[in-house]
């Protein structure tokens, strides 16, 4: 099992939403340190926290940021971003930008953190994805197809880190309160609802983590005939 307090973790994208409810409960939860990043670390606001600097898309920064992060015992990737672009209509720089920050971010992260876990007796690492790694809603097509592709490569992950002592959990998860969510009027969880899920799923090394009601119905209806979640497109 592991542990929350005393463990020393890594947040990215700890400066706002999830991330930073992340970093205030691993601190209620005991942990020891916890390195949080963005792209301006100044705007990374916990008293206690070890604000870094880190741009997803560049791997020589994952690997910047593994020199100054020697003690991590926890990995969360949390950091992301949804441009709203579309598969027909967007440049398809848009579209690659956002695969090179939720999908190939992460693991520029987890490639250069991997190896400190396994030297400090294991850990544990969650990545983010979303309800959309499931689902295809318009407006979010290359959100939702680079998390689909991040929960791909979260479960070979798994596969590959669980022989070198380190547990991989998939926290999935519909709208949240946050900015990013600022436009949605359905329903939303709080990020500290979500940041407690998380945190539960570590301690309970979880391979997956539903965060709402929403996913959890969303995740049924694949075992469904697609008319099930596209009843707009099915057959009359």
């Amino acid at each position: 099992m592991t542990s929350i307090k005393d463990s020393v973790a890594l947040v990215t994208g700890g400066s706002r939403g999830i991330g930073k409810a992340l970093v205030e409960q691993l601190y209620a939860r005991g942990a020891a340190k916890v390195y949080a990043t963005a792209r301006d670390p100044r705007t990374i606001t916990h008293p206690d926290v070890i604000p870094l600097a880190l741009e997803l898309t560049d791997p020589a920064a994952a690997a910047a940021l593994a020199e100054k992060t020697p003690d991590v015992t926890i990995l969360i990737n949390n950091a992301g971003v949804a441009f709203g672009s579309s598969f027909l209509d967007s440049p398809i720089a848009d579209i690659r930008r956002e695969f090179d920050i939720n999908f190939f971010g992460s693991l520029h992260v987890t490639r250069a953190v991997a190896p400190i876990l396994e030297r400090n007796g294991g850990g544990h690492i969650l990545t983010i994805h979303s309800v959309l790694s499931w689902l295809a809603v318009p407006g979010t097509d290359a959100y939702g197809a680079s998390k689909a592709a991040l929960w791909s490569q979260t479960n070979a992950l798994r596969l590959a880190l669980r022989p070198r002592g380190i547990g991989v959990t998939g926290l999935h998860v519909g709208y949240v309160d946050t900015d990013l969510a600022a436009g949605v009027t359905a329903p939303k969880t709080s990020p500290y609802s979500v940041a407690t899920q998380a945190l539960d799923g570590i301690e309970a090394d979880a391979l997956e983590v539903i965060a709402d009601d929403l996913t959890q119905q969303v995740k049924a209806g694949l075992a469904a005939d697609p008319a099930v979640l596209y009843p707009q497109v099915a057959a009359e």
